[in-house]
């Protein structure tokens, strides 16, 4: 019978018996699980021997013999002889010592499982019938799948001394856009701070006991401010929670992230950042608007279009080769146009205003400089939109169009 058990070789001396491509494999496996390798075999492949050359592991170009696994907590042979590979188990069997026939499988007292792992979790699969990688692997691949759709419950019940904070890019809002890490974190997560915009329909998938905490900002309403925000990942982490905050596009593009970084070391809580897909770049794409293009431009400007234009942003603004995307620019778009046109921008330069980017209601207005102010108005541009502004914004550069100059298209 077979019994599945998780092995600690930290620091533990593994003998690999053979030292061909199968032995190279297993032998990055057997590293990455902490352990000291030693390798018997009269050649090895340019892979071990590098390895040998590097220190990495230890090489004793030889024949095997019994007395090789003496100091072994573990042992796997490949030899491509089926005799060796049987002497090397029953030599490894004699001192107790578990040993992997790669040769034949059902003839070794070990097998090494197909692996997969989320965060902390390491999941293995055997089979119990005889050795059949193959089998093994095609469960472990539909394990791991499930895994990234953040479908198994991978939380813990027990909770950590300290818990940790994980920033979380959901990109432009569909639940498929999550990043596969992002979705292991959610389904690991005791809470979620979430935003107003993003992939909130994940939120329904999470169980009934994950705390879900609302500080979405809506323009001119701020329910919940960024120190407040701050003192609520530290507060959940602190009781040894394991924390979301799941933003829209990514956290370090206009999303207060590295605020929230330097918050939680201050107040010594682990956090990571997840990246997600900007809305700067998706949202555009979703409308047929490349930021770059070889030959039309080739330099990308992301503004936050609430703020006064800059130098540098008036002279993107100026320049025939750059992208200028603004975020948050709907209310500002008066005077964001207008300082463009007095430093000289033309009035012809194409602009292109996507709103509600990759939902159902997504809507593009085609424009230009100098008519963007008077088009936003009467087509009743709303948040949230990127505003781009560049000769990508040209309708006909990537899609065909049969509409009038500035008319919307959804």
């Amino acid at each position: 019978m077979i019994a599945l058990a998780g092995l600690d070789l930290t620091d533990k001396l593994v003998v690999c018996v053979g030292a061909g491509s199968v032995t190279e494999r297993r032998i990055s496996r057997l590293r990455a699980a902490g352990a000291r390798v030693r390798v018997i075999a009269p050649d090895a492949t340019d892979g071990i021997a590098a390895l040998a050359a590097a220190g990495e592991v230890e090489w004793l170009a030889r024949t095997f013999v019994d007395g090789d696994l003496d100091e072994a907590w573990f042992c796997h042979t490949a030899t491509g002889h089926a005799a060796i590979d049987a002497r090397v188990v029953s030599a490894a069997d004699a001192r107790r010592v578990w040993c992997i026939n790669a040769g034949h499988g059902g003839k070794g007292t070990a097998r090494l499982a197909a692996e997969t792992r989320s965060g902390d979790v390491m999941i293995g699969v055997v089979s119990t019938a005889g050795a059949d990688p193959r089998r093994s692997a095609a469960v472990r691949d539909a394990i791991a799948d499930r895994l990234a759709e953040g479908a198994l419950p991978l939380r813990r019940r027990r909770r950590p001394l300290v818990g940790s904070v994980a920033l979380v890019g959901g990109g432009p809002g569909p639940v498929d856009l999550l990043t596969v890490r992002a979705r292991a974190l959610l389904a690991e997560a005791d809470v979620v701070v979430h935003d107003r915009l993003g992939p909130t329909g994940v939120l329904a998938e999470l169980g009934d006991d994950v705390e879900l905490i609302d500080v979405g900002k809506r323009p001119h309403h701020h329910p919940v401010p960024q120190d407040e925000i701050n003192a609520l990942l530290i507060d959940r982490a602190a009781r040894g929670l394991r924390v979301v905050r799941l933003k829209g596009g990514d956290p370090f593009v206009y999303g207060r992230g590295g605020e929230e970084v330097l918050a939680c070391r201050a107040a010594g809580i682990p956090v990571e950042v997840v990246p997600g897909i900007s809305s700067a770049i998706a949202v555009p794409q979703a409308a047929g608007v490349p930021v770059t293009h070889r030959g039309v431009a080739g330099t990308l400007h992301i503004v936050n279009g609430q703020e006064a234009p800059t130098a540098a942003t008036l002279a993107a603004l100026r320049d025939d080769t750059a992208t200028v995307v603004a975020l948050m620019g709907v209310s500002a778009l008066p005077r964001f146009a207008g300082a463009a046109l007095a430093a000289g921008a033309p009035t012809e330069r194409p602009v292109a205003f996507v709103e509600n980017g990759h939902t159902p209601a997504q809507r593009t207005i085609r424009t230009t400089l100098g008519s963007a102010v008077a088009d936003a108005e009467a087509h009743g541009l709303a948040n949230p939109a990127v505003l781009v502004f560049g000769e990508v914004a040209r309708p006909e550069l990537l899609l065909p169009v049969a509409v009038p100059h500035a008319e919307g298209t959804g």
